[in-house]
């Protein structure tokens, strides 16, 4: 708990007025005219609101230390993080040449009355590469290939996998090019209709060969069905995507592969056929961030003594590695400057410096008295003269940028041949600067956790600090049978946007290994030796409500079930659910009691008439039996899975 400051004086205008009236009575008894309209009172009160003005600004002395003593201990200011998303370009035909789009293209949210538009930038080039078919293999499991480009050529039938197909079938075509982070349709001419499998989930896995092998592609859709029936396959293709040799042909290949049916899907009874196939590119995808790239600003001439400081014109500075590229000019061409946290391992020779990134302000080595008399320089000092500038930095950034998928679909920036832009994905990680009142909170944990982690607490801060961009961090300790002895269970939730609607989906809440592995060894630098740790997700419990509800009399039943499903979604939320919005509280179990009350507070609901909960299986969609009660375990919370409400209304 952070100490009180004290008031240094309490006393307010009136006050003042009042002491005043007092004293003019024991000075000067004559003066008995003590009304407003008194030119003397006016004056009285002039002086007063002077003194008024005087007191705040000395109560402002407490507040100003303190900020004082925050930079003395070298708390600084959280500076903004930047959300960032891929963004796919789509092209309005397929072409014969290579389409560039260069970095710093710019797509970004549609602009409204009250919104402005949020802008997004590609952080790297994409070149979208034509392709074409040029070969079919097939490869049953286990054994050699077996070219059937011939065969297709001719117009005959050819069979995808075996007669009888296993999994570990595949059926290989090859491009004529390599189209990484390409988009890539695939036309399909089948002749078999209902092979036996579900069409919405069929037992296949779209593969590409890279360097490191085989990796999975992202289907955006497939009008075959699983091969059931006529259609174009379009495929996302990760990067690393190369030309290879297969059968004794180069190529750029790629594969569909039979995998093992989940429990209770239908497997191929027959082999689908393909009777033609063709290849094109239709668009590619780039990664981008929510922030304004600067280049090449010049910053003013280095004085050529230690502890200069200059000023970006742009400020904050979003984070990013490294968050600026400085240089200076010199008789050899420009020279790169390295951005440190301090200076303390600094040595004169050392082209260092700091970043302010809250206020943009740059600040060269200093050199300082040793005592012995002598001084020591702590980083190299820029020549006198010599020209400063910013090659590159970002500025921006902020929880806005976490827009909703699909929401960026204007293009800002005019490309050749390119007609549409979305991103196919949510934006994460933009989190706002912090303020001061947040590093004063943060004072007091960072000065007793000294880049130690002994705590549960000081495992949360670290890790908070370690990834800022994360929603919800929870630290627990280890159950010794799961995770061994002395070990510390850190629960991460990630950021996630919700789809138009409210809702969020399931994989939106698993962290990615990136994020994971940041975290990881940000905390294995700072705990004590012999600590394990687990850092990983919590556990999911799906739960689907079932309820019955009355409306009132001529109430839209329509709307008072969508009122009912939001609000529903809405308090078994991990992120934003719970009786205080911040997030349903870890382990808290779920009680039909508590959804009586949410849904009887929902507009135009008269009665609820039934509740009954369902323990769920997010991934699975399997139910269990209805209960009123779903008690969750510590490292657990709730995410809504399918609730089902029905509405009875007039002459029902």
């Amino acid at each position: 708990m952070a100490l009180p400051s004290p008031n240094l004086d309490d006393r307010r205008f009136q006050q003042f007025v009042d002491d005043a009236k007092r004293y003019i009575q024991q000075r000067a008894p004559e003066w008995t005219d003590h009304n407003v309209s008194d030119p003397g009172v006016t004056l009285v009160e002039t002086v007063a609101h002077m003194a008024d003005q005087i007191v705040y600004r000395l109560n402002r002395v407490p507040d100003k230390n303190h900020l004082a003593f925050l930079d003395l201990v070298g708390i600084t200011l959280f500076p903004p993080s930047a959300a960032r998303t891929d963004l796919t370009f789509w092209l309005s035909a397929p072409q014969e040449d290579p389409v560039l789009l260069p970095v710093g293209t710019e797509a970004a949210t549609v602009r409204t009355e009250s919104e402005e538009a949020v802008v997004f930038a590609t952080e790297r080039a994409l070149t979208l590469v034509p392709c074409a078919l040029r070969y079919l293999v097939t490869q049953g499991a286990g054994e050699a290939v077996t070219d059937r480009t011939t065969d297709l050529a001719e117009g005959e039938d050819v069979l995808c996998f075996a007669e009888a197909p296993r999994p570990g079938d595949c059926m290989v075509l090859g491009l004529s090019a390599a189209v990484p982070h390409c988009a890539v349709a695939l036309e399909l001419d089948s002749r078999v209709d209902g092979v036996g499998v579900d069409p919405r989930q069929p037992p296949l896995v779209w593969e590409v060969w890279t360097e490191d092998g085989w990796v999975t592609c992202e289907v955006d859709r497939d009008g075959t069905g699983g091969l059931n029936r006529p259609g174009a396959v379009v495929l996302h293709v990760p990067g690393g995507h190369v030309l290879s040799r297969t059968g004794g042909q180069e190529a750029g290949w790629l594969r569909c592969r039979v995998t093992e049916p989940l429990p209770g899907q239908p497997f191929y009874t027959t082999s689908p056929t393909v009777r033609s196939a063709e290849a094109v590119t239709l668009g590619g995808t780039a990664p981008a961030v929510h922030a304004e790239t600067v280049y090449d600003e010049a910053l003013g001439e280095s004085t050529g003594l230690p502890g200069q400081r200059l000023r970006l014109a742009h400020a904050p500075v979003a984070g990013d590695d490294p968050p600026l590229l400085l240089q200076t000019a010199g008789p050899e061409g420009w020279t790169d400057w390295t951005v440190v946290p301090h200076f303390a391992a600094s040595g004169p020779e050392d082209r260092h410096l700091t970043l302010d990134a809250t206020t943009g302000e740059i600040a060269f080595g200093p050199a300082v008295r040793e005592p012995d008399g002598s001084l020591r320089q702590y980083g190299a000092v820029a020549a006198k003269g010599a020209v400063v500038r910013a090659r590159r930095y970002r500025t921006g950034g902020g929880r806005s940028g976490n827009v909703a998928r699909g929401a960026v679909r204007v293009l800002r920036s005019s490309v050749p041949y390119v007609s549409e832009v979305v991103n196919r994905e949510a934006a994460r990680g933009g989190v706002d600067g912090e303020t001061v009142e947040e590093a004063k909170a943060r004072a007091p944990i960072t000065l007793r956790a000294q880049e130690r982690a002994v705590t549960l607490r000081d495992y949360e801060e670290l890790a908070r600090r370690a990834a800022p961009e994360t929603a919800r961090i929870t630290c627990l300790e280890g159950e010794e049978g799961e995770h061994g002895a002395y070990a510390v269970r850190v629960l991460v939730v990630p950021q996630a946007v919700p789809d138009p609607g409210g809702r969020l989906r399931f994989e939106q809440l698993v962290p990615g290994d990136a994020l994971l592995s940041r975290i990881t060894r940000h905390l294995d630098e700072r705990r004590l030796i012999g600590t394990r740790l687990a850092v990983g997700p919590p556990f999911y419990q799906g739960v689907t409500v079932v309820a019955t509800v009355h409306a009132f009399r001529g109430v839209d039943t329509d709307k008072v079930r969508r009122r009912a499903h939001d609000a529903l979604y809405r308090h078994l939320d991990p992120l934003t659910g719970g009786a205080d919005g911040k997030g349903w509280p870890f382990g808290r179990p779920v009680q039909s009691g508590e959804v009586f009350a949410v849904l009887q507070r929902v507009p135009g609901v008269e009665l609820v008439d039934e509740v009954t909960l369902h323990p769920a299986d997010p991934l699975t969609g399997k139910r269990g039996e209805p209960t009123d009660r779903i008690d969750l375990s510590r490292p657990s919370l709730v995410f809504s899975y399918d609730h089902r409400v029905r509405v009875i209304g007039e002459g029902a």
